[in-house]
């Protein structure tokens, strides 16, 4: 635990929580806990965590088995995306593997659960009622997952690339993992690039890289004949930010300050060719789908959100306003930064929307 702490590694799901910080948390309690993998990977623009269950499941399972050692675990739930077909039969193979060699002895038990496409239940809350085979809905907070979470007990909930990273900080050492970062962060950092790039694809960068940087340096330059315009540096949820604020350091807790974060490193980028109205739409369509629909502000806010960008001409006022109450008033994150791509374009692209 002290070695996690040591080496800054943070939950890579999009909240970014110092995972040594949370392995301390749930270790602190006694009697029943469970561990939870969330491999939903719902957030669009995102597919790291389907390369390295590809290119690596056991090592996946490796620093998954370390985590629920160290919090004294025996029960742990794997979330996993149905569309992913093809990794579920590697982990089943996985677990039967690990059982046979007695690597996992009859006490612990490893639980497959596919995830039914629900973009919320990337929230990790949610994700818990899914598993309990309960409608995917967040609860709300406190309590913590951490202190009450699967069937009520504390649990300790990763990403797939966060126990991903366990067994090389281990290894290598905290200071290994620490010292990759650039502009004064932290480790490396797997960022998931699409969009209008010559070479997209996952990226292991140091954490605190550039956009500028990012794509010159690791995706080969924009498409032919395509000129930077801006990009989303989080997936739908994470805001939307132009080119010419693409020297800011990528990582947790540096784009915050702008209306937008890094959440899970789903990097889109666009360019002159792209319309902006058109792309906001997109995402708050998507938003407006995806609402669970348990919280008034999210499900009729995303509805009304729609309505208003489907127009030629956007009534600013009104929409700050909406994105504001969205904001304030949602349960969960959905709710709660849906508004961020309306927000980042009326302020950052004014002057390219009606």
């Amino acid at each position: 635990i002290l070695s996690l702490k040591d080496s800054g590694l943070k939950g890579k799901g999009g909240a970014g929580f110092p995972t040594g910080m949370k392995w301390e948390i749930v270790s602190k309690y006694s009697g029943k806990k469970y561990v939870a993998v969330n491999g939903d990977e719902g957030e669009p623009g995102t597919f790291k965590d389907k390369l390295y269950l590809e290119k690596d499941i056991h090592r996946f399972f490796e620093g998954m088995l370390i985590a629920a050692w160290a919090v004294e675990a025996k029960d742990i739930y794997i979330y996993l995306r149905d569309e992913y077909p093809g990794i579920r039969e590697k982990m089943l193979r996985e677990i039967k593997q690990l059982e046979k060699n007695k690597i996992i002895d009859e006490s612990t038990t490893i639980h497959l659960r596919r995830g039914a496409g629900a973009y919320i239940c990337g929230e990790e809350s949610a994700m818990i009622e899914s598993i309990e085979g309960k409608r995917g809905l967040p609860r709300h907070k406190p309590p913590f997952v951490s202190k009450i979470g699967l069937f009520g007990k504390p649990t300790l909930n990763h990403n797939i690339e966060t126990v991903f990273w366990v067994r090389e900080i281990i290894e290598k050492g905290a200071s290994w993992f620490s010292s990759q970062g650039k502009n004064g962060r932290k480790g490396p950092h797997s960022y998931s690039v699409s969009g209008r790039v010559n070479k997209p694809g996952v990226k292991l960068a140091p954490a605190g890289i550039t956009m500028n940087e990012l794509i010159n340096e690791y995706c080969g330059g924009m498409e032919n004949g395509h000129k930077f315009y801006g990009y989303l540096p989080g997936g739908a949820s994470g805001g939307l930010l132009p080119s010419s604020m693409a020297n800011i350091p990528l990582d947790f807790g540096t784009l915050e300050e702008h209306g937008c974060f890094i959440g899970s490193g789903a990097i889109v980028v666009f360019s002159d060719k792209d319309d902006i109205t058109k792309v906001v739409l997109n995402l708050l369509r998507f938003f407006e789908d995806e609402s669970c629909g348990q919280c008034t502000p999210c499900r009729v806010g995303t509805e009304k959100a729609v309505k208003l960008l489907e127009k030629n001409d956007w009534n600013k006022k009104l929409l700050n306003e909406l994105v504001d109450i969205m904001g304030d008033a949602s349960i969960c994150g959905l709710g709660q930064a849906a508004g961020n791509p309306i927000k980042c374009a009326l302020k950052y692209f004014g002057q390219d929307i009606a």
